[in-house]
């Protein structure tokens, strides 16, 4: 068995803004294992800036994954604690190469395109034209949950945003979700997330940055609105971390990452653990490939989650690979009579 790596630039159609700035575009680092006529790929979505692995040596890390590669998958994954996003390039790409299709990644309904996963349609931060324009988008294109990122702009311009939509559609037509990326402040947060659940809005993610533990569980237990921990995951490593983070917050909902909270049997540990305390959960793409994408889409797929995901991120550029995942009426669909473009592919790697 050999491997190899090859990165690639993904470009945005359009500027994608959060609280952190404006993306224009995305690393990412394709895998790709071989023997003989059989061969899987994974991607390595290494997020610049948010991921734990945006180190000087990732590249060294996975060019050391390809020379060793012959150690097997349970080796490796055990020598790359600290990097979570060559972890799940190694289970997607171990997975890919021993399924009779390399595009299998969990065998499921959802892969056979027999069932559609619910998702949030994303409306990134912009002045009030742009947002009150991809706010329309997505209520045409038939979404019944909107995510709107905020924190960028006037707070007050935000909420009149919210209120026009709930002026239209009540909690039971539209659920809302907001995604302030930990723009507030903890001394002005629970004032804001007072403000925001007048609108009755589902949740709230990550309303203050990570790693202020106290004060987010302060939050958690006085808020009237319900937190969802996101950023704040990233980098948590052992069961005993995850457990002590669950217990000291107690957050209503954690929404997971695969590529940055440890892949596949990271995001497994994060599940039982929250399950077992009460915690909801929903599974989030961090701006990957379709390749990275479908992974984590047939992943979530077996979890049998019935609130919407945040997977609608594969039609966000210009040069992805062209796969069988379609969004239609706001659930992510796998078309078996559309084809992925090995052409395009194998250019790429």
């Amino acid at each position: 068995m050999k491997a190899t790596f090859k990165k690639h630039t993904l470009t945005f159609k359009k500027p994608a803004g959060t609280s952190r700035g404006t993306l224009q575009t995305k690393e990412t680092w394709f895998l790709r294992i071989e023997k003989d006529e059989k061969w899987g790929i994974g991607e390595c979505g290494m997020f610049r800036g948010l991921s734990v692995d945006d180190r000087p040596d990732f590249e060294e890390k996975l060019q050391w994954v390809c020379d060793n590669i012959q150690l097997g998958e349970e080796v490796l994954l055990n020598a790359l604690t600290e990097f979570p996003a060559l972890k799940i390039g190694i289970e997607t790409a171990f997975k890919s190469f021993y399924a009779e299709d390399p595009f299998q990644i969990f065998p499921s309904e959802f892969f056979q395109g027999t069932t559609a996963i619910p998702i949030n349609g994303l409306v990134w931060m912009g002045d009030k034209t742009f947002m009150k324009q991809q706010i329309s988008e997505k209520l045409k294109a038939g979404f019944s949950c909107i995510k709107m990122k905020i924190g960028a702009i006037d707070f007050q311009t935000e909420i009149s945003l919210l209120k026009s939509i709930r002026k239209e559609f009540s909690p039971s037509e539209i659920e809302l979700r907001v995604d302030a990326n930990g723009a507030f402040t903890s001394s002005e947060a629970l004032e804001k997330l007072k403000t925001l659940s007048d609108l009755q809005l589902h949740s709230i993610e990550q309303p203050i940055r990570k790693g202020q533990w106290q004060e987010m569980a302060q939050l958690c237990e006085e808020t009237p609105l319900p937190i969802a921990l996101d950023e704040e995951l990233i980098g948590i490593g052992t069961p005993e971390e995850k457990r002590k983070l669950l217990d000291t917050i107690q957050p209503q909902f954690i929404i997971l990452k695969p590529t940055l909270v440890g892949g596949f049997q990271g995001s497994d540990e994060w599940i039982r653990l929250a399950t077992s305390q009460g915690v909801g959960w929903w599974v989030t793409s961090a701006l990957e490939s379709n390749i990275g994408l479908n992974a984590i889409a047939q992943y979530t797929a077996t979890k049998k989650c019935i609130v919407p995901q945040g997977l609608g991120t594969g039609s966000l550029f210009t040069n992805n690979v062209v796969s069988p995942l379609q969004v239609i009426d706001g659930t992510l669909r796998y078309n078996k009579n559309q084809n992925w473009d090995t052409a395009h592919l194998k250019e790429l790697l």
